[in-house]
């Protein structure tokens, strides 16, 4: 990560300087105010380091300038200061700072101080990322109205309901199901590079269709580990890119790309897969109308031990009641139309490709 120190004082930031970079930070100085805002511009930096006192422009009045102008993105701001005193820390505070550092500054003090800055500006950063890539995926099918938002949620309710439960409650914690309820949206990005001609299709696909469709758990898992690889920090895609490739494959190890089972799925996978089918059923599509609740219920609970994980059907099952107020909160327009009651069960298999 770039820091950016703004102190007129060349013994500071050289002292500053060699100590970030022995932490593997690279580093640019500014003397004054001016200066650095100018460098901030540039985008280069998210962190600043600034002194409290400086000709032309206090750190204060530094900090406010950089929040009045919205560079774009978040700018976390340490102000070095020899001063002390609660008046002092409410001023920074009251001006735009984020966190604090006294002259004279301990390194290893210092290095926690811009870590904890650069964990969140991380979390900034992952959750725009997130959600850029999640519309994306939502653009290339007007149909699935507010699908996305639905499976969120139901993820987000069947996890802590799983967390509760001994045989999750030590893999599934706060940020977990946080992670989840971020990334389960694009379970189907790699649907972004699939034909209109079979995506948009207006009624059931062919078997050679239903074999395009299903690259599309392939093609969204390499999508995902791109943009992890060119991404510093991109390590939260991971429970992304499980998602978008494993989120069809079947507890019986009879599901896509790789025949997996059991275990060998990973769980936010298992999770999003019934939160997924769920919504799907209870949808209207081009080729289907909406069922009710309680014949979706019923499908995936005939599936629980085959299509899905029992213990997360169990969980579902269990969380009915919140299940069926996400729905209703969050219909699309479909919901209200009167659902079909009487489907061939084989329309599982192609109704969630």
């Amino acid at each position: 990560m770039n820091v950016l120190i703004a102190d007129d004082d060349e013994s500071t930031t050289l002292t500053l300087s060699h100590a970030l970079e022995a932490f593997g930070y690279s580093v640019t100085v500014a003397h004054d105010g001016l200066e650095a805002i100018q460098l901030l511009r540039s985008g280069r930096y998210r962190m600043l380091i600034s002194d409290w006192q400086m000709p032309g422009m206090s750190g204060p009045e530094l900090c406010r300038e950089i929040r009045q102008r919205h560079m774009g993105r978040y700018i976390y701001i340490i102000l070095l200061t020899s001063f002390s005193g609660s008046e002092r820390v409410i001023e920074g505070l009251e001006a735009g700072a984020d966190d604090f550092i006294a002259k004279p500054f301990n390194p290893s003090e210092l290095r926690v101080r811009v870590r904890a800055g650069e964990r969140l500006l991380g979390l900034e950063t992952r959750e725009l990322t997130i959600f850029a890539l999640a519309k994306l995926a939502e653009s290339r099918d007007q149909e699935t109205g507010e699908h996305l938002e639905r499976m969120r949620e139901y993820s987000r309710v069947i996890a802590e309901d799983l967390s509760r439960t001994p045989d999750f409650r030590d893999e599934i914690d706060g940020e977990y199901i946080r992670l989840l309820y971020l990334t389960s949206p694009l379970h189907d990005i790699g649907k972004v590079a699939i034909p209109d001609t079979v995506l948009l299709k207006p009624g059931r696909l062919t078997a050679e269709e239903f074999e395009i469709m299903k690259t599309h758990t392939l093609l969204g898992a390499k999508t995902l580990e791109d943009v992890a690889a060119s991404y510093p920090g991109g390590g939260f895609l991971k429970m992304a890119r499980d998602i978008a490739l494993t989120h069809h494959e079947r507890y019986d190890g009879k599901g896509y790309p790789s025949g997996i089972s059991g275990d060998e799925i990973p769980l936010a996978a298992r999770i999003t897969s019934v939160a997924d089918v769920y919504d799907a059923l209870t949808s209207k599509r081009v080729y289907k109308e909406a069922f009710t609740h309680e014949l979706a219920r019923e499908i995936i609970e005939d599936g629980a031990g085959t299509q899905f994980d029992p213990r997360v059907v169990a969980s579902f099952v269990r969380c009915e009641d919140e299940i069926l107020a996400i729905k209703n909160r969050f219909h699309d327009g479909y919901l209200g139309q009167e659902p079909h009651t009487l489907p061939s069960r084989s329309v599982l298999a192609e109704s969630y490709a």
